[in-house]
């Protein structure tokens, strides 16, 4: 990765720290995922106290713009498609049309199970070379909090959920960052994340979520009412037929 800039952002309760950032470029393609490094430090996690090393994780929540290369095999000759070249390795094609309406370039991808989160950041780490992965939650949390002891105030200046979000995602980086430049921990959709028994449970709430859910600590494991009208028999590995609020974001380790 080669960093660009550096920003000095002041965090509500530390030092002011340097963050550094970067923008990894997908071969072949125009998008790319603008990411922040966090500093290392700790934070308390279900009672614990834990140690985050720096690592960079994705300014804001992944879009249709990255993950449709992946998941519609963008990156692919029709030849390779037509052989089915990697398809076990893809996304089925999804339920109706994938975005729900909400809106596609600069939105956050939504609907994908924890399964289809994690192949697509092995899919975008033979790309690029470099070690993605989804992030813990206490890599998350620390960096959705970014030295915080209290949420945002007005939270919707921070966050699209219940209160002003119109039932819909909204396009990633339209609200307030946090003080280390993160946008929509909070809010829009819902992000997968590796808890510390190594669930894969959901994060920081969605543009449906109620205030009480739209929190640093709220966390929900996979509900099989998010695959309710999906008649297939085993229920699809790849998309959610009713979990529009889930997306995902990406870490990458140094």
């Amino acid at each position: 990765m080669t960093v660009f800039a550096a920003l000095l952002i002041a965090s509500l309760v530390q030092e002011p720290v340097t963050l550094e950032r970067t923008e990894v470029k997908i071969p072949g393609h125009l998008p790319t995922i603008k990411m922040i490094k966090i500093p290392e430090g700790k934070i308390t996690v279900n009672g614990r106290e834990r140690i985050v090393k720096p690592v960079w994780i994705a300014e804001t929540e992944l879009t249709w713009d990255v993950f449709e290369i992946y998941a519609f095999r963008l990156d692919q000759t029709q030849e390779e498609q037509a052989k089915g070249v990697d398809a076990a390795a893809r996304p089925s094609r999804p339920y109706g049309a994938p975005d729900r309406g909400f809106g596609n370039k600069g939105f956050a991808a939504l609907g994908m199970t924890g399964h289809s989160a994690k192949m697509f950041c092995e899919w975008l780490s033979k790309k690029t070379g470099k070690k993605f992965r989804l992030p813990t939650e206490v890599e998350w949390e620390y960096a959705a909090r970014a030295g915080a002891t209290a949420l945002p105030s007005p939270l919707g200046d921070y966050a699209w959920f219940w209160d002003n979000a119109d039932d819909q995602t909204r396009a990633v980086g339209s609200r307030k960052p946090n003080p280390w430049g993160f946008h929509d921990m909070l809010g829009n959709v819902w992000e997968w994340t590796v808890a510390t028994d190594a669930r894969l449970v959901v994060a920081g709430g969605g543009y449906s979520s109620k205030a009480p859910d739209v929190n640093f600590s709220v966390r929900k494991p996979y509900d099989p009412k998010w695959q309710e009208a999906d008649a297939h028999n085993p229920k699809s590995k790849w998309w959610l037929s009713d979990g529009p609020f889930i997306g995902m974001r990406v870490v990458c380790d140094p």
